[in-house]
Parts: structure tokens; C-alpha cells; sequence
């Protein structure tokens, strides 16, 4: 008896040690990881941080959100990537949700309760400021405007500033559909009303017909003198002021500008799925979140800020906050919505 019992002690600690190996590997992370992201250069250096650390092939996939989502539609019976980081929003975790692996990441709940992930599949990484208006200073003096008098949404409508304005497409771009509902939020006499449906009317007739495919096009295209007036997201815009742009000049709307929290999902089926649970896990993590503190974007967990000296602090912005669910809801309706008032305004 004290023989078998032995052998059986024996054999439980050789498998404690091979339990304990294998999670120590699954741990470490190596092998690879596919990601598609619409997110700056400055984010997705993050994501080849997370790869050095634990050894991870890391390969990002840049394109607009509208171009990962439509991939990721068109691939779902045999993924190609693991992962979508950035453009998940609240309404594309809610309208793409069946694409996607429900996962919670560890440390979820030392997140504050609006940025967790209540049990479903997106993991909500940073804050990303929806309002950032772009000014090239140059062109402003070109046009004989003052770059010093901008302040806002309502400057917009300058005359003077027909067909020199570059915005994306809501109905396509994850970042040009938060703009729409920040203006939407903040310039009408009520958050969302018919007043606030008017501007927007006003506005798309400013751009002239014109529309930009790409974010990333909308604040290149402004800082190289393509456009005076740029309307796009913080992230990248502090990116240009940390790289030493001086022609351009970043502006908050005093009408009010929103923070949401940007977030990333797993594909459902996704070929290195350990992988890209771990990269979850890392995102909300203290490494994660220094890793985006270096980026343009703000972390996610308030305990660990922003370390870009050019990034204006919080009490020096008129912060707005969204109707998240509303927003969510009400997305297919209001893209339709702006696609008949942009159409309209191009004739």
C-alpha cells in the first residue's frame, strides 16, 4: 500500500509540474498574433510592446474601422485575424457582437465601473477624445483668418472656410460617427435635438461635397496644407504637436467635447486565441496601460495619466459626457440620417 501510495504522489507531483509548465508557457505568450486596427502609429506601437514582452510575432493590419469590420464580416466563417484593436465601439460592440469572442479580461474590475466590460466581449483599453478640431495655422493666415479666434464647432461655418474643410464619413469611420455625435450632443438647445440636426444640415454644406475615406488622411491632408480645418480625434492630432508640427494647432470645441473609452475584441474563432486573450489581459494591465500612457491616447485607469507633455489636462477642456446607449441605438438611423443630409448638401 505505501508503494502505490508513492507512486501515486509520485506521479501527482509530476504532473503538478507539468500543469504548472504549461501555464508558465501560456503565459509567456510566443507564436503570433494578427491584428486589425484603425488605430494611430502611437497605439499601435503599444501593440508591438506587448509582442517583445512576451515574445509574441506581432502583426498589425492598419485600415479604417469600416474596412476592419467589413473583413471581419466577410471572414467570419475562417478568421484571419485575432484580434480588432480599436474601433469597438458601444454601438460596434452591440452590432458586430456574434463576430466576436466573449472574454473578460483579467483585471476588468479594478477599472472603473463605466470603462469595465459588463461580461461581454470588448475590453475597453483607453480614452480617446472624440472632438479635435485641426488648424493649420498657415492656411488660416492664407485665408486671412485669425487661427487665435477658432474655437469651436460654430467657427466651422465661416464662410471662408467652404470646401477647406476635411471630415470623414460617419456612416463608415468610427471616428468621424463619434464627431457626429458629439456635435450632435452639444449644439443644439438639447443634447440630440432637431436644433442640433440643423447644424449639422449647415455643416455638411461646408464641406462642398467632399469627404475624406481615411482618418488618418484627415490629419495628414491638414498638416501638409491640404485643408484648413481638420476634423478629427485627439489621438492623433497631439501625435503631430508631440512630433514637433508648429504649422498646425489643436483646438477642443468650447461647445464641449467628449471622451470615450476605445475598445478592442477578439474574433470568434480566432486562430491564436491564447494569444489574444493574453493581449487583453495586457491591455488593462499596469504594463498596458504605461504602454498607452506614452501613446496620444489617455489610459483607461485613472491611476496612470498621459506622460505627453503636449497634451492639454482635462480642467482646461470643456469635458461633454455622451448617452452611450442612446448613441449605440440610435447609430444605423442617424448614419442614414447624415448619409440623406450630406447627399442633400452636395447637390
Amino acid at each position: 500500500m505505501k508503494k502505490i501510495l508513492t507512486v501515486l504522489l509520485v506521479l501527482a507531483l509530476a504532473m503538478s509540474v507539468v500543469c504548472a509548465k504549461g501555464a508558465e508557457e501560456k503565459k509567456v505568450g510566443g507564436g503570433s498574433l494578427v491584428i486589425y486596427s484603425p488605430n494611430s502609429d502611437a497605439l499601435v506601437e503599444a501593440a508591438y510592446a506587448f509582442g517583445t514582452q512576451y515574445g509574441v510575432d506581432v502583426q498589425v493590419l492598419s485600415m479604417g474601422t469600416g474596412e476592419c469590420l467589413q473583413r471581419i464580416e466577410n471572414e467570419a466563417a475562417n478568421p484571419q485575424a485575432d484580434v480588432m484593436y480599436g474601433g469597438v465601439n458601444y454601438a460596434n460592440g452591440i452590432n458586430y457582437a456574434k463576430f466576436f469572442e466573449p472574454y473578460v479580461a483579467a483585471g476588468n474590475d479594478k477599472l472603473p465601473e463605466a470603462y469595465r466590460n459588463q461580461g461581454g466581449c470588448v475590453t475597453r483599453y483607453c480614452l480617446d477624445g472624440s472632438a479635435a478640431l485641426l488648424i493649420n495655422i498657415d492656411y488660416f493666415k492664407k485665408l486671412g483668418l485669425d487661427p487665435d479666434s477658432f474655437k469651436g464647432y460654430a467657427d466651422l461655418l465661416n464662410p471662408a472656410l467652404k470646401g477647406k474643410i476635411a471630415m470623414g464619413d460617419p456612416a463608415k469611420s468610427s471616428s468621424a460617427w463619434a464627431e457626429l455625435t458629439n456635435m450632435l450632443l452639444v449644439m443644439g438647445e438639447k443634447p440630440y435635438d432637431e436644433k442640433a440636426w440643423d447644424w449639422v444640415a449647415k455643416f455638411a454644406s461646408q464641406l462642398n461635397g467632399v469627404i475624406i475615406s481615411s482618418s488618418s488622411a484627415i490629419y495628414k491632408g491638414t498638416v501638409n496644407g491640404e485643408y484648413a480645418v481638420g476634423v478629427s480625434y485627439e489621438d492623433p492630432c497631439v501625435g503631430l504637436l508631440k512630433d514637433g508640427a508648429t504649422n498646425v494647432k489643436l483646438v477642443y470645441p468650447a461647445e464641449g467635447a467628449v471622451w470615450l473609452p476605445a475598445g478592442a475584441a477578439i474574433m470568434k474563432g480566432a486562430k491564436n486565441m491564447d494569444n489574444a486573450k493574453l493581449f487583453m489581459d495586457w491591455l488593462i494591465s499596469d504594463e498596458g496601460q504605461k504602454e498607452v500612457a506614452k501613446s496620444t491616447a489617455r489610459p483607461v485607469n485613472p491611476e496612470i495619466s498621459n506622460t505627453t507633455p503636449v497634451m492639454l489636462p482635462f480642467s482646461k477642456i470643456n469635458v461633454a459626457y455622451e448617452d452611450l446607449e442612446l448613441c449605440g441605438n440610435s447609430k444605423k438611423a442617424w448614419q442614414s440620417r447624415w448619409t440623406e443630409i450630406f447627399q442633400a448638401a452636395s447637390k
